[in-house]
C-alpha cells in the first residue's frame, strides 16, 4: 500500500488502528532527521540509533495520545525523540556515577542459582511469547536478536524495505510487551543495534 500521498497527521490515525505501513512511512520521512537529532543530545551512534528505535516504538503504542490540534504530527514525533534523547543522557550519567562494588551478586551461592533458575524461566516465557507472533514478525526478531543482522541486512536477506523491516520489529516488540504483562524486556537487550550508512 503507497501511503506517500497521505499527511504525517493521517499517517498517525492510521497507526492507531495497527498499520503497519504507516509506520514504515513515517519511518521513511522522519527516520534520519531523528536519527540527527538524537545524535546531536547523545554524540553517540549506537545510543542515538537506540532513542530512535525506542522513540518510534512510543509513536507506535501511543498514536491514539496524539492531538492534531495542539500540534504538527512530525513536531510531537521529534519531541518524543527529544525527550528519551535526554532520558538516555539522564540515564547513562547515573551509571557512570554509580560505584560498582565486585562480587556482590556472587556472594550467595543460593542467590546466583536462583537468579539462573529465574533466568531460564524468562528466556523460556519469551521463546513462547515469540511462538504467538505473526510469522513476519517472529523472523525479523529472531535473525535481529539470535542472528545478529543488523536491520539493513535483514531488509536485504528478506528482499523488504527497510522501512518494512523497522515496522515488523517494533509491531513485534509491542506485541511482545503484551504478551509478556508484567515482565519487562529489558531495554538493553531488545534494542537493535543499526547501521546508519
Amino acid at each position: 500500500m503507497n501511503l506517500t500521498h497521505l499527511s504525517d497527521e493521517a499517517l498517525v490515525a492510521l497507526l492507531e488502528r495497527g498499520e503497519e505501513v504507516a509506520l514504515a512511512e513515517l519511518y521513511d520521512r522522519y527516520g534520519q532527521i531523528a536519527y540527527s537529532l538524537a545524535f546531536r543530545v547523545l554524540r553517540n551512534e549506537t545510543l542515538a540509533e537506540d532513542a530512535v528505535q525506542e522513540s518510534f516504538l512510543t509513536v507506535w503504542r501511543n498514536a491514539a495520545r496524539f492531538m492534531p490540534e495542539r500540534a504538527k504530527a512530525s513536531t510531537w514525533l521529534l519531541t518524543i525523540v527529544h525527550r528519551r534523547a535526554v532520558d538516555i543522557v539522564r540515564r547513562e550519567e547515573r551509571r557512570r556515577t554509580e560505584p560498582f562494588v565486585p562480587g556482590v551478586e556472587a556472594a550467595s551461592g543460593e542467590g546466583s542459582a536462583a537468579d539462573a533458575a529465574w533466568l531460564r524461566l524468562q528466556r523460556e516465557r519469551v521463546q513462547e511469547a515469540l511462538r504467538h507472533l505473526p510469522d513476519e514478525q517472529r523472523e525479523a526478531l529472531e535473525l535481529a536478536y539470535y542472528g545478529g543482522f543488523t536491520q539493513s541486512e535483514l531488509a536485504e536477506r528478506l528482499g523488504q524495505p527497510l522501512g518494512t523491516i523497522k515496522s515488523r520489529m517494533f509491531a513485534g516488540l509491542a506485541r511482545l510487551r503484551e504478551l509478556l504483562g508484567d515482565v519487562r524486556i529489558e531495554e538493553e537487550r531488545w534494542s537493535p543495534r543499526e547501521s546508519t550508512t
